[in-house]
């Protein structure tokens, strides 16, 4: 045995998902798979090149919310004023609901005010200045130098057409994705490298097709199906290489992708949720009123569930195929229940990730309703809180699903892949063929190997090809 294939085997087989052996895939389940996945794969080029949208439809900015020109701009001085002086006396604010008194107002009285001068530092503008003025009680007070994003207004008086609308904060958030990448590079390592081509290519899709197709008026939900199909092709393959395992979690993630679809149309039609329950909904749909509003929420709940998706169903393909790689011998049955226990408990701790992700995005309005001593059944039947409900349910739903849909699928091709492949030294006493995959092959099977290890790329830089030569 040449010396590089004998350290692939002494490889210990520690790594996470995706980076097992690479299987050995019969000629026949290859075509198999291929007559599924070669069609889906060309229905989704085909919607993308129908839905292309060729760029964001024209808008003239209307000056509201967001949709408004943003240029940046630069705090060059702040000077405490007295309030009075500037006209920002402090505002009577109204008691709250439960009759408490407002808070802020009467402990910023008395405080001076800030007027801070900005100067706007990009666009047809840049170099005029204006002043602002930061009440005590305001959240959000001003530093000399500091980078700020301010909304212009082309039609208001000159010294009105410009006002602070953000801070600017591309530094740490650039910092930070930095960080995220080095982290995933470093103990990633290749995959790492490949999975954040994939998350570009992710945004790509995103910003290019799904958002500007909806915005031209396509359906929401079809242009959901289609962009989302085409980021899992492209993260699934692109990450874990072109096995059959990895085919295996492609049908899995699309089962259940459907079965969300299904029940998100169902309950979002029965609960007669109409998807326009925040200020910017009502903006997106004021703006571009051909937009189908409940279409684009239920566009949201597929996109929202294809990430966690991934991760259930390519975990659970690998466990399937590990557990046959340490017991050859084993039939789907058993390799079927005992992924399952995996399963069982990645779908304990992702469905409570789930419902805690949503939980915590909607705190500030839970918040708001507990103050307003509301009863659970009030809360829960509210258009706005249902609607993050039906998004949580539907998607775990959908996950639950996920994982005996995928354990099933991934135990039926990894035990039918072998059925007719020896192992070196051991006759197969049974029939069934099912102690293979982990011998020399003969016949047809062999070829077969050789094209598989051609098509899993990156696969066979984790060990799986040297292990099956040795054995």
């Amino acid at each position: 045995m040449p010396p590089h294939e004998s350290h692939h085997h002494s490889a210990p087989h520690s790594h996470g998902h995706g980076h097992g052996p690479a299987a050995p895939v019969s000629r026949h389940l290859r075509k198999v798979i291929a007559a599924v996945l070669i069609p889906f794969a060309a229905a989704v080029a085909v919607g993308l090149l129908v839905l292309w949208p060729g760029g964001a439809p024209p808008h003239k900015p209307s000056g509201v919310g967001f949709d408004q020109p943003t240029e940046r701009a630069r705090v060059t001085k702040v000077a405490e004023v007295d309030c009075a002086d500037v006209h920002a006396e402090q505002q009577p604010q109204p008691p709250s609901p439960g009759g408490q008194p407002p808070t802020g107002g009467a402990a910023a009285k008395g405080k001076p005010c800030q007027q801070a001068t900005i100067e706007v530092t990009t666009g047809e503008n840049a170099g005029r200045t204006f002043k602002t003025v930061v009440t005590p009680d305001a959240l959000r007070h001003y530093t000399t130098g500091q980078d700020v994003v301010v909304a212009y207004s082309p039609k208001a008086p000159k010294d009105l057409q410009y006002s602070v609308s953000d801070v600017d904060r591309s530094l740490p958030m650039w910092v930070l994705a930095a960080i995220f990448a080095l982290a995933v590079v470093l103990v990633g390592r290749l995959r790492g490298v490949l999975a954040l081509v994939a998350l570009a290519a992710s945004f790509v899709v995103l910003t290019l097709f799904i958002l500007p197709a909806i915005l031209q008026g396509s359906n929401p939900l079809v242009v959901a199906v289609v962009g989302g199909s085409a980021i899992m092709l492209i993260a699934l393959y692109l990450c874990h290489g072109l096995t059959a395992r990895t085919s295996v979690a492609v049908l899995g993630t699309l089962a259940s992708l459907l079965l969300i679809g299904l029940l998100g149309s169902v309950f979002i039609n029965w609960a007669l949720l109409t998807g326009n329950t925040d200020d910017t909904t009502g903006l997106v749909h004021g703006l571009f009123p051909d937009i189908e509003i409940r279409g684009l929420l239920l566009a949201g709940i597929i996109i929202g569930s294809l990430g966690v998706l991934d991760d259930v169903t390519v975990t659970q393909t690998a466990a399937v195929w590990e557990l046959k790689e340490a017991d050859p011998s084993a039939g789907w049955r058993k390799l079927y229940g005992a992924a399952m226990r995996i399963g069982r408990d990645h779908i304990a701790s992702v469905v409570n990730t789930l419902v805690l992700a949503y939980a915590g995005a909607a705190l500030p309005l839970l918040l708001l309703f507990s103050i307003a001593q509301s009863s659970v059944g009030t809360v829960a039947t509210s258009e706005v809180v249902a609607e993050e409900i039906v998004r949580t349910l539907v998607g775990s739903i959908g996950l639950v699903a996920a994982v005996p849909l995928t354990t099933l699928l991934a135990a039926l091709v990894v035990s039918a892949d072998r059925k007719k492949q020896g192992v070196s030294g051991v006759s197969d006493r049974s029939g069934e063929g099912e102690a293979s995959g982990a011998g020399t092959h003969t016949g047809e099977p062999i070829a077969a190997e050789g094209l598989t290890d051609a098509m899993a790329g990156p696969t066979r830089r984790c060990g799986g090809h040297g292990r099956r030569r040795k054995r």
